[in-house]
């Protein structure tokens, strides 16, 4: 039985031209970078090498970019470094369909004794910018908004955002792991202070991420050590890593986003057409190009998941990060669904190396167990 892996917002296998660069940096050029021998010195240009071509990505020549473990230390860093270093500031505005690390984040400075306020989104996950712009207020420190929804795709008018956040005076802060490289960033033309990415969901290795920061933005460092990364995140730079992450934002190109795009309309329109009743989660439109999330009534995602898993397809119910838990996706309910069909969401992201015949093949396989599924079901017909 072949196995056809449609969960790449989970994660992505490491592109080839991604490892071999990568794999001299494991063996051969293993020097610590900040010694000060020469291969010390050859390790620490080879780094800022590589800083420089993920900033030339996201237009962020006036950014520092720090390197850190991934999206959740980098958000952690954001939000609880501001708060840190701008005490005066008590107020963050976010949404409901953040990130865990995001919502989790807030929810430890709100024990803290931060005043936390939610903006209104509408049934897509778009934010309500009326809203944003009537609860931005002079104590507001942040506005923190991601950028690609990892649950349903949505992509946010980041651009407008952040034009009434600096009308505001207000810092904007958006996670962009899962929009990066999908879908175009310029942080000087978008109003974006602060913006977290990863590599490991554009083909690049899991263990590396990074926060980009505007100059003269003040962080507290949540490590304390040796002062590495402009003193704000100490550690030993994980130098294959970065060398990865580089590398790894040459490897999505346009005709790679274009031919997603195409795969994805083409299993919504035929999973709608095959289960008119079927929910599409999210936006047909300003949707990331790989991600369709859909909602069944009176089934368990988990079950539909495993019935795949039997034909060999790899989907998901939701986020990597909290597939652990028995609880009703966060995402689903905020956007107005109905707590008795939350659990009903699976998600199905593609990759570049997605095929026709594995989404041919998925066509085929899905409609027959969501029918079975609902048969089975006590709430079903």
């Amino acid at each position: 039985m072949k196995e056809i892996y449609l969960d790449y917002a989970a994660t992505t296998p490491v592109a080839n031209k991604v490892f071999k660069k990568m794999k001299p940096f494991f063996s051969n050029n293993y020097a610590n970078e900040s010694s000060m021998h020469s291969l010390g010195i050859n390790g620490r240009e080879i780094v800022e090498d590589a800083r420089e071509t993920i900033k030339q990505r996201l237009n962020a020549n006036n950014y520092k970019l720090i390197f850190t473990s991934g999206g959740t230390e980098s958000n952690n860093l954001a939000i609880k470094g501001l708060a840190y270093s701008y005490k005066d500031k008590k107020h963050i505005l976010t949404t409901k369909i953040e990130h865990d690390c995001i919502l989790n984040t807030i929810k430890y400075l709100k024990k803290e004794g931060y005043d936390i306020e939610y903006i209104n989104i509408d049934n897509n996950g778009f934010v309500d910018l009326e809203d944003l712009n009537k609860k931005i207020r002079k104590d507001t420190l942040l506005v923190s908004i991601i950028h690609g929804n990892n649950e349903i795709g949505t992509i946010q008018n980041i651009k407008e955002i952040g034009k009434i956040c600096k009308e505001k005076g207000t810092l904007l802060h958006t996670d962009a792991c899962q929009s990066f490289t999908k879908v175009p960033i310029n942080l000087k033309e978008d109003n974006i202070d602060l913006i977290t990415i990863n590599a490991h969901k554009i083909y690049g290795p899991k263990g590396i991420g990074a926060l980009l920061i505007k100059e003269g933005i003040k962080l507290t460092p949540l490590l304390h050590g040796g002062g590495h990364e402009y003193n704000l995140r100490s550690g030993t730079l994980n130098v294959p890593g970065i060398v990865g992450f580089a590398e790894a934002t040459k490897v999505i190109k346009k005709e790679d986003i274009e031919r997603m795009t195409k795969l994805r309309d083409k299993v919504i329109d035929s999973i709608l057409k095959k289960l008119p009743e079927t929910q599409l989660l999210g936006p047909k439109e300003n949707r990331l190009c790989n991600n369709m999330s859909f909602l069944f009534k009176h089934i368990e995602g988990e079950s539909i998941l495993l019935h795949l898993d039997m034909k060999g397809i790899k989907i998901s119910t939701g986020s990597a990060c909290s597939s652990h838990t028995l609880e009703s996706n966060h995402v689903v309910k905020a956007i107005g669904v109905n707590e008795n069909n939350a659990n009903g969401m699976i998600r199905i992201t593609l990759g570049k190396e997605t095929t026709d015949e594995e989404i041919n093949t998925l066509i085929k396989e899905l409609p027959p167990i969501i029918k079975k599924l609902t048969k089975m079901s006590p709430f079903g017909k």
